[in-house]
C-alpha cells in the first residue's frame, strides 16, 4: 500500500520515513504538520463548525452513518492500512475497523437519545430547561496502538455532539486517518474532521492553537504537558494503565489462556491489557507454572504482532533487561520470510519479582506479565492498588461474592471478573490517578465533548 507523501508544494514541513514493524525496513514517507499545515487545519475545521453545529442530531446522525458506511465498504482497505502501520495479524485489523464503524454508527444514535436534566417549572413563575452545546473545534490526539478504533473512540461522540475535529494520528500511523479524512470530506462535508500527521512538534502546535477542547490519548508525562497547555479549555485524558489480575486459589481453568490472550492481543500494546498478576501463596506455583505453558502456546508473529517501533521495542529491552525477576519464561518468536528485522519481542513471564521493580511499576505496553505473591486477599488488593496508573483490573475467582467485592475495591475505572478486555460501546471506560481523567465510550462519553446551558424563562 501506499503510505501518505510529503506534498512537493509545502516545502517548509518536514517528511518522515515510516518504517513497517513487521520488517523494520522504510515502507514511505508521511508529513509532518508544522505551523502552516496546523493553521490550515483548524481553520478548515472552525470554519466548518457553524454549519454542523446547526444541524439537528438526526441530520447529523445520517452523515455519520454515511461516514460508517464507507468504513465498512472501504474495510479491505482500511485493515492494510493498520497493518501497515502497526503489524497487526489480518483478523486483528479487520476486527477493530468494524468496531471503529460499529461506535460511528452507535453515537450517531446515542446523541438523538439524550435527555437534558432538570426541565420544566422548578421555579414559580418560571420555566427552565437545559441546552446541551458543542465546544466548537475539538483537537484529537491519538496513540499507535489502535490508529483507527482511537481514532473513533474520540471522534464519534465530538462529531455527534456537534464539534469539527482536528484528528491528528501517531507519527508511525497515520495510514488509516488519511482516509479516514478523505471519507468524512465525502460523508460530513469539507472541514467537518481533517487529518493532521505529525509528531509530537505537531501536537504541541495544535494544542496551542485556536482549538476549543483537547482529547489526547497516549502517555502520562505527555498528558501532564497537553494539561498545562491546554490552560482552562476542557481537556480529555486517557493517559495508560498498568492493571492488576488479581488470581485467588479457586481461580477458573480458562484463567491461565484467557490471561495469556488478553496480554498477548495487539503484543500487548493497549492500556487496559493485563500486566501484573498477583495471586496468594497457595496458588503462586501454580500460577507461575500454568501462566508459563499460556504464554508458550502464543508465538509472536503467528498469533500476534510486533511492537510498533525502534523506540518502543528499546523501552521494553531496557525495563525488561533492568528486572530484578528470579524467574524468567519466554515464548518463541516465529516472524514471517523476511520478517527477522522486525520489533518482535516473546510473550514473557517474570515471576519473583520485587514490588519496586521496574516491570511492576512502569507500564510496560509489551507482551509482558509479572507474577506477585501476596500473603493474603487484602495485601493483594493493596499491591494492586500500589501503582500511579489506576484504569483497569481484573480478579479471577469462582466466589462470586468475593470477586463482586474486591472489583468494587480496585482502584480503576474498568474493572473485570473472570474475563479481561472484554469491552462494547455501552459500557464506559476511563482512568484515575495517574492514567488520566475523562470518560470514553457509552452515553456519558458525550458529555466529554459538550457543555450544558441552563436556560429560565419568566412566564409573567
Amino acid at each position: 500500500m501506499n503510505a501518505p507523501k510529503a506534498d512537493p508544494h509545502r516545502p517548509h514541513a518536514p517528511a518522515l520515513t515510516l518504517t513497517d514493524p513487521r520488517t523494520g525496513r522504510p515502507r514511505g514517507t508521511s508529513v509532518l504538520g508544522r505551523e502552516r499545515e496546523v493553521g490550515a487545519a483548524v481553520a478548515a475545521a472552525r470554519d466548518a463548525a457553524a454549519a454542523w453545529r446547526a444541524l439537528t442530531p438526526g441530520e447529523r446522525a445520517g452523515r455519520i452513518g454515511g461516514l460508517a458506511s464507507l468504513v465498512e465498504r472501504h474495510a479491505a482497505t482500511y485493515a492494510e492500512r493498520e497493518r501497515a502501520g502497526t503489524g497487526k495479524p489480518r483478523a486483528e485489523a479487520e476486527s477493530e475497523v468494524a468496531g471503529a464503524a460499529e461506535l460511528l454508527r452507535f453515537y450517531a444514535g446515542a446523541a438523538r437519545a439524550r435527555t437534558a436534566p432538570a426541565a420544566g417549572r422548578l421555579v414559580e413563575g418560571h420555566e427552565s430547561w437545559v441546552r446541551w452545546e458543542p465546544f466548537g473545534t475539538v483537537a484529537a490526539i491519538v496513540p499507535w496502538n489502535y490508529p483507527l478504533m482511537m481514532a473513533a473512540w474520540r471522534c464519534a461522540p465530538a462529531l455527534a455532539a456537534g464539534n469539527t475535529v482536528v484528528l491528528k494520528p501517531a507519527e508511525t500511523t497515520p495510514d488509516s486517518a488519511a482516509l479516514l479524512a478523505e471519507h468524512a470530506a465525502e460523508a460530513l462535508g469539507a472541514g467537518v474532521l481533517v487529518t493532521l500527521p505529525g509528531d509530537r512538534e505537531t501536537g504541541r502546535l495544535l494544542v496551542a492553537a485556536r482549538v476549543d477542547m483537547v482529547a489526547f490519548t497516549g502517555s502520562a508525562a505527555a498528558g501532564a504537558h497537553v494539561a498545562a497547555a491546554a490552560g482552562t479549555r476542557r481537556v480529555s485524558l486517557e493517559l495508560g494503565g498498568n492493571g492488576p489480575a488479581l488470581v485467588l486459589p479457586d481461580a477458573p481453568e480458562h484463567t491461565w489462556d484467557d490471561l495469556a490472550a488478553a496480554v498477548t492481543y495487539n503484543a500487548g500494546q493497549s492500556c487496559a491489557a493485563p500486566a501484573r498478576v498477583i495471586t496468594l501463596p497457595e496458588n503462586y506455583a501454580t500460577a507461575v507454572a500454568r501462566l508459563t505453558a499460556a504464554l508458550a502456546r502464543r508465538h509472536a508473529g503467528r498469533d500476534f504482532g510486533p511492537l510498533n517501533n525502534a523506540e518502543q521495542a528499546a523501552r521494553w529491552d531496557r525495563i525488561v533487561g533492568a528486572s530484578a525477576a528470579r524467574v524468567r519464561r519466554a515464548a518463541r518468536i516465529a516472524p514471517g520470510t523476511g520478517e527477522r528485522e522486525g520489533h518482535w519481542r516473546p510473550a514473557t513471564l517474570l515471576a519473583d519479582v520485587p514490588p519496586d521493580d521496574p516491570a511492576v511499576v512502569d507500564e510496560v505496553f509489551g507482551p509482558l506479565l509479572t507474577v506477585q505473591r501476596a500473603a493474603g486477599v487484602d495485601e493483594a488488593l493493596a499491591l494492586a492498588n500500589g501503582v500511579p496508573q489506576a484504569l483497569a483490573g481484573s480478579v479471577w475467582t469462582r466466589d462470586l461474592a468475593t470477586g463482586l467485592d474486591l472489583a468494587g475495591r480496585l482502584d480503576a475505572g474498568e474493572a473485570w471478573l473472570n474475563c479481561h478486555l472484554v469491552q462494547t460501546p455501552e459500557l464506559p471506560h476511563g482512568g484515575r490517578g495517574a492514567s488520566g481523567a475523562g470518560t470514553d465510550l457509552s452515553v456519558l462519553a458525550l458529555d466529554e465533548y459538550q457543555r450544558p446551558k441552563t436556560v429560565t424563562a419568566r412566564l409573567r
